[in-house]
């Protein structure tokens, strides 16, 4: 939780605010990338704060997945190992998908299949994919081994129209499967309709400021 924003378990919330106004920031801090100034974000029942910083990294590993803006893939890894690399930082979620009965390669071609990923894409190197083939991958990377927790931060602004609703119905029926929570940042509001609540940045820091009182 920051400030009034509270997400239920499975729950599909579709973040928006203009340029500037902080969306990454509020991301940054709900997946313990940076840590707030005051406050408390909690995650699952944990209070990132409390964790050391390599504490919060291995909780992130294993239970937040991230489709960030600018990918965070590397370059020299082909599409497949970027997938896969998600899986072999975290052992929980490779537990996961052995209780599921699922080898992580088997889930990271059937993600690859279902964002439209070839097998010739997968096994060319990140830095030969095209900017909507880079998104794409980051994002089966976010959602192999079902995290509890998806954060996407523009994660349609490379994608055409059709690719969009396919990577979305993607998206949200991998959360539905898994139970897991969607925090989705968007400035295309024709998305708006598929989530459970929209809310825009500015009534959650409105609400903040009332809760402190100001």
């Amino acid at each position: 939780m920051i400030g009034a924003l509270t997400l239920a378990a499975g729950e599909r919330v579709f973040l928006r605010g203009p340029s500037g106004s902080g969306k990454t920031t509020l991301l940054s801090l709900v997946g313990g990338v940076i840590q707030p100034q005051a406050g408390e974000v909690s995650v699952a029942g944990q209070p990132l704060s409390r964790l050391s910083a390599g504490a919060r990294d291995r909780f992130r590993a294993d239970s937040i997945g991230f489709v960030f803006q600018l990918f965070n893939l590397l370059p020299y890894l082909s599409a497949r190992d970027n997938i896969l690399l998600a899986c072999r930082f975290s052992a929980a979620r490779r537990a996961r998908l052995r209780a599921a009965g699922v080898s992580a390669q088997a889930e990271a071609a059937r993600l690859a299949s279902r964002l439209d990923l070839d097998a010739g894409v997968l096994e060319r190197p990140a830095a030969e994919l095209s900017v909507g083939q880079q998104q794409r991958v980051a994002a089966a990377r976010a959602l192999i081994g079902r995290p509890g927790l998806i954060i996407a931060d523009e994660p349609t602004s490379a994608l055409d129209a059709d690719r969009q609703q396919a990577f979305v119905d993607l998206l949200l029926g991998e959360c539905a499967a898994s139970g897991a929570a969607l925090l989705f940042v968007s400035h295309d509001l024709r998305l708006a309709a598929h989530f459970d609540r929209v809310l825009d940045l500015a009534q959650i820091n409105r609400a903040a400021a009332v809760e402190a009182g100001t």
